[in-house]
């Protein structure tokens, strides 16, 4: 068994302003993605006039894609994961500090947030999908790792030689599901969509290839993770919502992937 690191959860504090790992990552995740995105604009887009115009559009729609994720995240939570307790405390759906943040919402947040800048701007949504699903298993790695720093999100009992013992989760050894999660989300995901980029796809099949990657990764890692425990299992006696929800991101993927597998690129 590997001991538990504690790492204090606020990375700094100045006065009463703390600023949690947690926030920290998610803010590390979106700039890394922007560099990533500028940089495949300025590469890929020769004339200057037309690159110029990529990114200021590119400014904008990053906007969209944040205010997505913190709002579909927190949103996808409290239905998907809690709905019972925020319709009876609505006010709470407010306090993200309480901790609580969906990545199946979140997702759903950032998609709903780039086709509404996208059908505004009249700008082909697929295009600019592919060019900003790449680098978002970079996030997801951050992410991971500030769950396992706050201690939460952790694994199903186990007495493999790496197990640990989380403060949340009593004496019990478990699995570090979280860094299974940033391992498989973040690196290994990442990889296949380089590897699949390089190919020059059509249009279109980064995303379904994405949608599909992560839902598949999802599903299988979820086998290793403590459900939700105001939820438990809820199809099968062996099925978490995680693993429902990610399902449901397979079979978009695959439906996305059949729709534009003959796209032009």
């Amino acid at each position: 068994m590997l001991p538990y690191p504690q790492i204090n959860p606020v990375m700094v504090r100045i006065g009463p302003l703390a600023v949690r790992w947690y926030g920290f990552m998610y803010l590390v995740g979106f700039l890394v993605a922007w560099l990533w995105v500028r940089r495949d604009i300025t590469r890929e887009v020769p004339d200057i006039a037309e690159r110029t115009k990529e990114l200021n559009r590119l400014e904008g729609l990053m906007t969209y894609l944040v205010l997505g994720v913190i709002v579909g995240g927190r949103l996808g939570y409290c239905i998907f994961y809690n709905p019972g307790y925020f319709l009876q405390h609505p006010l709470e759906i407010l306090a993200t500090w309480h901790g609580g943040m969906s990545f199946h919402g979140g997702a759903l947040g950032t998609v709903l947030g780039g086709f509404m800048f996208c059908r505004r701007h009249q700008e082909p949504f697929m295009k600019w999908a592919d060019r900003c699903i790449v680098p978002a298993p970079i996030g997801l790695f951050f992410g991971r790792i500030a769950n396992f720093i706050n201690g939460e999100l952790y694994g199903r009992p186990t007495d493999v030689p790496w197990a640990m013992v989380f403060p949340g989760g009593g004496p019990i050894p478990r699995h570090p599901s979280q860094i299974y999660e940033a391992i498989l989300e973040g690196p290994i995901l990442l990889a296949f969509l380089l590897i699949l980029r390089r190919k020059r796809p059509p249009r279109g099949v980064l995303f379904a290839a994405f949608m599909a990657g992560y839902g598949t990764l999802r599903f299988l890692v979820e086998f290793f993770r403590e459900p939700d425990p105001q939820l438990g299992f809820i199809l099968f006696g062996w099925m978490t919502m995680g693993q429902i929800l990610s399902t449901l991101m397979i079979i978009i993927g695959l439906i996305i992937f059949w729709w534009y597998r003959k796209a032009p690129g």
